[in-house]
């Protein structure tokens, strides 16, 4: 099943969404409508990179603990954890204990707050939005949505440059989808934006 699919309401959605009540709220609340605000768009960032290899449902079932450890997603504060933090992180069953990615969200909040330094406040959504691509045909089915896109490459390279790790071409089209860069709705989904 890989078009647009009538949900529990009867209206056309994209198939993914239909798989828990997590997913279809998740779907028709937040994903894909745009982020732009350096709170949410790092949020979007760090819970994309900790999905990595994993079910996105796990990420949704603790988004909760992962607000609460990483202090609302608060740049400025998670800049500022050390080694000891980093050490009650991963002891904390409310999100998932991989010491790689528990750094690299410290170290993308440290990322961040020297952009706004350098930039000013809002410099991440500048960035991040930098990449949207020009206008496309809404995709009909799963098959039709790419893992990477040029643009998401480029957006990982300039993050990159900007002191930002575990940020690859796939995070970042991960990341576009959810903060509504692109709209990677289905077509017939009633959530798609109008063009």
């Amino acid at each position: 099943m890989s078009s647009a699919v009538a949900g529990p309401d009867g209206r056309l959605r994209c198939p993914w969404a239909l798989g828990s009540p997590d997913y279809l709220s998740y779907h028709d609340e937040e994903w894909g409508r745009p982020v732009h605000d350096d709170i949410g768009l790092y949020e979007r960032l760090t819970l994309e990179a900790f999905q990595s290899g994993l079910s996105w449902l796990t990420i949704l079932r603790k988004r909760d603990g992962f607000r609460c450890a990483f202090a609302g997603f608060d740049p400025d504060t998670v800049a500022r954890y050390d080694d000891a933090d980093v050490a009650r992180l991963l002891a904390d069953s409310g999100i998932v204990r991989n010491k790689a990615k528990v750094t690299a969200a410290v170290t993308n909040a440290r990322a961040l707050v020297r952009l706004h330094a350098t930039d000013g406040n809002g410099a991440l959504d500048r960035l991040v939005w930098a990449h949207e691509p020009p206008a496309r045909p809404a995709p009909s089915t799963l098959a039709d949505l790419p893992a990477t896109t040029p643009e998401s490459v480029a957006l990982a390279k300039a993050l990159k440059r900007s002191g930002f790790v575990f940020v690859g071409p796939t995070t970042a089209y991960a990341t576009m989808q959810a903060a509504g860069v692109v709209d990677d709705h289905l077509a017939d989904c009633f959530a798609r934006r109008a063009s």
